[in-house]
């Protein structure tokens, strides 16, 4: 009996702790996610000039089986010493995926210092099991609290993972109260996907329509950011841009890279225009003189504006803030 009631007690901490740490965790926006391998020495030297919104230190896909140890090794130590400039680039890792059998090994070395990635990113996140077996791993390997909490970013790449969407999430938000991490974003891992439907992958990206909508529906349900499938073809700026601007136009809030020549198009893409950020500037202002007056909807340049519209607005400033503290 006096164990369960310590057990509630330490529970409710932790969940007091994490509420506190959410709070106080800022938005921060990945219009840009860019991989480089935990290995690879020469790539990780060019970090401080990628300038991409996302840096995500990778054990998992681009690091071959024999490589990883030397992954979790280099990634711990610049954690630890801090040695490379990330400038206002956020600081992210990709363990491997809980079926792997490896992610146990790279949270207990890579999450156990001192010093933390902003984000952890979970690949090939299949059901609800994953999301509470990630919430206990970490609350064990954690030499202590955090400060803040940290991001958490899943990957959605099967067919079992799309049609246990709403599970994934939902099972993310209820692992966090009682651990020390708050779920992000959602990511659509297309090549894995394609392989996993048998679909044959094209430039046009048709194969992958329904995948796509559905990522970024239950993304936006669950106020996660969207980040959008990689174009493969990275020498092509041209349908880069197109396939950029088609994601930012069906709700997703950035795109993966896997060339430093892509980030500049891409978050370009992912930007919205001075005249954006104007109309959403001066919408938000009516906005408020409006609450102050107790009124609900208004007319905001010849068309009426309800709550939703105000949101819309309010997620233009989000993404056109370059105020972000990094870890």
């Amino acid at each position: 009996m006096l164990q369960r009631v310590l057990r509630k007690i330490e529970l409710n901490s932790i969940r007091c702790y994490t509420v506190t740490a959410a709070e106080d965790r800022k938005y921060i926006p990945r219009r840009s996610l860019m991989y480089v391998p935990g290995n690879d020495h020469r790539k990780l030297q060019k970090i401080p000039k990628l300038e991409a919104d996302c840096i995500c230190l990778d054990c998992e896909d681009g690091v071959a089986i024999n490589k990883k140890e030397e992954a979790r090794f280099n990634i711990r130590k610049i954690l630890d010493d801090k040695s490379l400039d990330f400038g206002n680039s956020e600081c992210s890792v990709r363990i491997n995926s809980v079926d792997s059998g490896l992610a146990a090994t790279d949270m207990e070395h890579i999450l156990s210092g001192e010093n933390l990635p902003s984000a952890v990113h979970l690949p090939k996140v299949e059901d609800p099991s994953h999301l509470s077996w990630f919430a206990s791993e970490l609350n064990s390997v954690l030499s202590s609290p955090p400060k803040t909490k940290i991001g958490l970013i899943m990957f959605i790449e099967s067919a079992k993972a799309l049609l246990n969407l709403q599970d994934i999430c939902r099972s993310a938000f209820d692992n966090a109260e009682d651990s020390f991490f708050v779920p992000e974003a959602l990511v659509f891992g297309s090549d894995d996907f394609a392989a996993d439907i048998g679909a044959t992958r094209t430039k046009e990206s048709t194969e992958l329509l329904y995948a796509r909508q559905a990522v970024v529906t239950a993304a936006k349900a669950f106020k996660l950011q969207a980040i959008d499938l990689v174009y493969i073809d990275y020498k092509d700026l041209e349908g880069l841009e197109r396939q950029s601007l088609e994601g930012a136009r069906f709700g997703f809030t950035g795109k993966q890279v896997i060339h430093p020549g892509q980030i500049p198009v891409v978050q370009k893409a992912f930007s919205p225009s001075e005249d954006r950020v104007q109309w959403a500037s001066q919408m938000i202002q009516e906005f408020k003189e409006y609450q102050k007056e107790g009124k609900g909807a208004f007319v905001f340049r010849g068309q009426m504006i309800d709550m939703p519209t105000v949101k819309q607005a309010m997620n233009v400033l989000e993404l056109s803030s370059g105020d972000r503290n990094q870890a």
